[in-house]
């Protein structure tokens, strides 16, 4: 998984993008808490048959100085 947490909303201003990105919906998911608290969610989540380990990111500085997170990129077809 790419270390990028923001998705490229230009995506389809680029004359060679692909047209199968732009029939996808992106969903990220954000966990936030302490290091240990983040760490047994993903793992719960794994457990749960929800997500890899590795899919997260790594955890990264929040805003609050005493949390982390990590987030989970979810691309998925459009539904017509």
């Amino acid at each position: 998984m790419s270390q990028e947490f923001v998705p490229d909303d230009n995506l389809s201003e680029r004359p060679n993008s692909d047209s199968a990105i732009s029939e996808q919906d992106v969903v990220l998911l954000t966990v936030v808490g302490s290091p240990s608290g983040v760490r047994e969610t993903i793992l719960t989540l794994y457990r749960l048959g929800f997500a890899e380990v590795g899919d997260w990111s790594p955890l990264q500085r929040a805003a609050n100085p005493k949390q982390v997170m990590s987030v989970l990129i979810r691309r998925r077809k459009r539904k017509a």
